[in-house]
């Protein structure tokens, strides 16, 4: 796995804002953190948080998010709390997959009900600290969900662009009901993104998708709770982390808080989980380019996928996730729509309700079980990303019908005895 690349001279004036710089991936050049709005390089690179201090496990106190602030880029923010998920045991999946242990890491019991509310907390404190007045995003829906909550919250405007009638009623719902300025685009989620990023250019609003790099401190969180849930439990650190893949935020935050608690000795290189991504068929950009070995994704444009979550063509945050997935020894696997329907059901059976794409980490641990690419004897965690009622009606049709029955108790004796 390589290095955290902690390129900033520390007398420069771009890293002399409380140890903290951004740091593009692919050139190397530094910024200040919050003298100016930015979200790429001068050379189209995505940035990095880079910190001149790292933490180690006595670092941390407290609960959810902000128990990590020695790892994050502020030391506050507006919080509804969010984060100190569960990480569910599930002794029959655990048993049919024939694995040495396995936990579902369930961030749905997250304020707005997804891992997005990390990321959120952390992003928006840094947009007041920056003084914006506008907070905008595309969104597939969890993301608009949990920046509206957020930015109701903090009192700032939101603006939040949606692929017409692609996104679940419960997530549409959310950010009507916490008063987010909606725009339906004739569209998929990535043309979203392309007129978001344009008006963040022109200064017009504060972009908060994952191509900001201060959301993704936030989402380094899931990682370090998996970490020490996973340690608490027997003393080991888990040998693979499952996860879904849409624009590859998780993968990306993951991967880079193994790489700084390596770097500061926490964590040996021997310790850090392979991370693996699953994608639906529809939607496998990041697949396609793992199983050919491409440097990046080819962009799908045509996506679909009843995982409405992932049904991204385009994963802009695939430069930072790729190496993740290849350096830590995993891989990336895609699954078709009754598999991840399949694998919502099982959770359901272990009393763990998610969303279609949340499942999908079961379905690929499945599908690569069945290959025998992940081996009987790892400790594995899937990562869920949403709750069920984000998707009310895919769950509909998981689930089983109701059944009529008169209304009378004889009436629903004699139903019960057919």
């Amino acid at each position: 796995m390589a290095d955290l690349a902690l390129r900033g001279d520390r007398s420069d004036p771009a890293c002399a804002t409380a140890g903290t710089w951004l740091e593009c991936i692919e050139c190397g050049e530094t910024y200040p953190p919050f003298a100016e709005v930015r979200y790429t390089c001068d050379c189209d690179g995505l940035l990095e948080v880079r910190y001149a201090e790292l933490p180690t496990w006595r670092d941390f106190s407290g609960t959810g998010v902000w128990r990590y602030d020695a790892a994050l880029p502020v030391e506050a923010g507006v919080s509804l709390p969010e984060g100190a998920t569960p990480l569910h045991e599930v002794p029959d999946l655990e048993a049919e997959l024939g694995l040495a242990r396995l936990r579902i890491k369930h961030e749905g019991m997250n304020p707005t009900g997804s891992f997005k509310d990390r990321g959120m907390t952390v992003g928006v404190a840094v947009a007041q600290r920056a003084g914006v007045d506008r907070l905008a995003c595309a969104s597939t829906g969890n993301t608009s969900a949990a920046l509206s909550a957020y930015g109701a919250r903090a009192g700032l405007e939101t603006l939040v662009l949606l692929p017409r009638g692609k996104v679940a009623a419960g997530k549409l719902a959310q950010a009507s009901l916490h008063g987010a300025r909606i725009l339906e685009v004739d569209g998929n989620f990535d043309t979203c993104l392309d007129i978001v990023q344009a008006l963040a250019r022109s200064g017009e609003a504060y972009l908060l998708n994952s191509l900001n790099p201060f959301r993704l401190e936030g989402q380094k969180t899931i990682g370090l709770e998996i970490l020490e849930q996973f340690r608490d439990e027997e003393g080991s650190y888990p040998d693979r982390i499952v996860l879904p893949v849409g624009n590859a935020g998780n993968t990306a935050a993951l991967y880079k808080t193994f790489r700084e608690l390596v770097a500061s000795g926490a964590l040996a290189e021997s310790e850090v989980p392979a991370l693996t991504g699953v994608q639906a068929a529809g939607a496998a950009p990041m697949v396609e380019a793992i199983e050919r070995g491409r440097d990046e994704p080819r962009r799908w444009t045509d996506v679909e996928t009843i995982a409405t979550a992932i049904r991204i063509g385009n994963p802009v945050n695939a430069p930072k996730a790729l190496p993740g997935i290849r350096e830590t020894g995993g891989t990336a696997v895609a699954v078709s729509d009754e598999a991840i329907t399949d694998a919502q059901r099982a959770l359901a059976g272990e009393g763990i309700g998610v969303e279609p794409a949340s499942a999908a980490s079961l379905a690929g641990l499945r599908e690569l079980r069945e290959r025998g690419v992940v081996a009987a004897d790892e400790e594995v965690v899937c990562l869920a990303t949403a709750h069920l009622l984000k998707d009310p009606d895919a769950a509909a049709v998981a689930g089983g019908d109701p059944e009529p029955v008169p209304g009378t108790v004889e009436g629903v004796r004699e139903h019960l005895a057919e």
